[in-house]
């Protein structure tokens, strides 16, 4: 029985189309693989990034005892004064700033960092019923928290070292007198800008009673000679504000501060890079599909 033969045809020449017969199912393949590497959720690895900005060391010194609930500024002297102070910090990306608080005692509520967001929440929880609960002891010392500050800021690199220091009373607790604090703060080029928070006479005060919250009008015992010495010491300059508008102000002014050169450690957290396998797996998808139904098309 004779039967037909293509061994004639074995060392024919092949055309394109025989020789990628398989890249079809190759670029499926490669589709598959790319799916299964996005759903193992690839990610960037953390990083420093090292660069140089314009900018100042500052540290912002807080005043956190309970008189700063007085409502002579709106909503009450502590919330007027943390709402204006993230502003100032959100205008300043390349500052490196911290916060220092202080009442009978003082504390760094955070370090000097260009980390903004991290500032800024933890500025939100500044309270002042810290000394209220015992957390610290009630009274205003502004020597402590001047003193806290300088601290921080002695051994920052730079020449523009700066500390905002915003309080509503007299210096009547702490190891330190203020003066004793601007003397050392001048001793390490650091400038203090004062400023004097509330009313002229008496500020609605709130306390709590039986039936709720009742208000008395408290006298406002600044002690702004202190300030204004503190202020001349460091050649800084001294502030009054008696509302809102006049802190905005102020720390407008505070704004204009001279800029030096900075080398800033910027970290980089992880984020998500699956991205580019996505795009390339709806490529070699289509890409398949498209050969499959036109070069490559197969008719039963």
């Amino acid at each position: 029985m004779r039967l037909s033969d293509t061994n004639t045809y074995r060392y024919a020449p092949k055309s394109w189309r025989i020789r990628l017969i398989h890249l079809p199912m190759l670029l499926r393949c490669i589709t598959f693989t790319l799916i299964v590497v996005i759903l193992a959720r690839p990610q960037t690895h953390n990083s420093w990034d090292n660069k140089s900005v314009e900018g100042i060391n500052i540290m912002m010194a807080m005043d956190v005892s309970t008189s700063m609930l007085a409502e002579d500024l709106k909503p009450n002297r502590i919330e007027a004064a943390k709402d204006v102070a993230s502003e100032f910090i959100s205008g300043r990306p390349n500052d490196n700033i911290g916060l220092t608080i202080f009442a009978g005692e003082a504390f760094t509520q955070c370090p000097m960092t260009t980390d903004h967001v991290s500032l800024l929440t933890l500025l939100k929880n500044v309270r002042t019923d810290i000394a209220a609960r015992g957390l610290i002891d009630d009274g205003t010392a502004i020597g402590m928290g001047l003193a806290n500050a300088v601290s921080r800021l002695k051994d920052a690199k730079g020449k523009s070292k700066v500390v905002i220091l915003l309080t509503d009373g007299s210096n009547n607790m702490g190891d330190i007198s203020p003066m004793t604090a601007a003397e050392i703060a001048k001793s390490y080029g650091i400038r203090i800008y004062t400023i004097a928070v509330g009313t002229n006479k008496v500020a609605p005060y709130p306390v709590m009673v039986a039936g709720g919250i009742q208000y008395i009008n408290m006298p406002v015992d600044i002690d702004t000679q202190t300030l204004k010495d503190i202020a001349a010491t460091t050649d800084g300059n001294f502030y009054r504000a008696t509302n809102t508008t006049q802190l905005k102000k102020i720390y407008k002014d505070i704004d204009k501060l001279e800029k030096s050169k900075m080398d800033v450690k910027h970290f980089a957290k992880r984020y998500e890079a699956y991205q580019p396998f996505a795009l390339a797996a709806v490529f070699f998808l289509f890409m398949e599909i498209f050969l499959r139904i036109t070069w490559f098309r197969r008719i039963p």
